[in-house]
């Protein structure tokens, strides 16, 4: 067979740059998709009203997720934004500090576990809260979220680690490969594209175990907020009880959909 059947690393390099490039009008195309798939969106099982915070990804405040969270209200859900603004990474304290902080408040206020629904790196964030408080998590979904890039030097897994940790955290502190790929000890879910332009899908997979799943849609990174695919994902994965949580079905027509 000819070598040419066969990707080379600059025609892949290419592959991820025309991602790149087409990452705002695929995102457009997905927003545009949710008018007439509403009505389906809406046939998406009802929850039980427990409470959810939403965290926006880098770069990104409140108003990233306000289609997510007024989707999740009609669900049934008590959906809460991060209320931090623009997320350009935390302080010193890292995720211990404002973000634990918030969590235990609204554990308190509602008097139930939240679900934790994070887009990107506020994903990484949501998996490193369920480690650090899992008493007041029910489970977790990631949306396009590089927990799973690996330190090499100054690279992702380093940046990751300033963002989550704290830009202070020391270096001896880090490890390798990172200590964001692990899992935390409640159910999560990663949904996740390949056709991602700017978090590569395969640091955006959950380890196998017996807590965790993976859904794979096709879509943009911006557009995985609004992206009608995974609204759905997310409202199935929210209704599974609590004491009850399994892996997606994909059988019948839901097989054609999401992998």
């Amino acid at each position: 067979m000819s070598s040419a059947a066969f990707p080379t690393r600059r025609r892949l390099r290419a592959g991820r740059a025309a991602l790149l490039l087409l990452e705002a009008p695929r995102a457009l195309l997905e927003a545009s998709a949710l008018l007439p798939t509403w009505p389906l969106l809406r046939s998406a099982p009802s929850g039980d009203g427990h409470p959810v915070l939403v965290l926006p990804g880098y770069g990104a405040d409140d108003a990233s997720t306000r289609l997510l969270r007024r989707y999740l209200r009609d669900r049934g859900y008590h959906a809460h934004g991060w209320r931090q603004g623009r997320n350009l990474g935390l302080g010193a304290d890292g995720v211990a500090g404002v973000p634990l902080r918030r969590l235990a408040a609204l554990a308190d206020r509602h008097g139930r576990k939240l679900s934790l629904v994070g887009w990107s790196l506020g994903g990484v964030y949501a998996r490193e809260l369920a480690k650090l408080s899992p008493a007041l998590v029910r489970q977790v979904i990631t949306l396009g979220s590089p927990f799973g890039g690996r330190a090499r030097g100054r690279d992702i897994g380093d940046w990751l680690h300033e963002k989550v940790f704290g830009e202070l955290a020391p270096i001896a502190a880090r490890s390798r490969p990172s200590p964001l790929h692990a899992p935390p000890p409640v159910p999560s879910t990663a949904i996740y594209s390949r056709t991602d332009g700017i978090a590569h899908w395969r640091a955006c997979r959950e380890p196998e175990g017996p807590l965790t799943d993976n859904i794979e849609i096709v879509g943009s990174h911006f557009g995985l907020g609004f992206h009608p695919g995974a609204l759905f994902a997310i409202a199935d994965r929210l209704a599974l009880p609590q004491d009850g949580w399994k892996p997606f079905d994909r059988d019948g027509l839901r097989g054609a959909f999401f992998r």
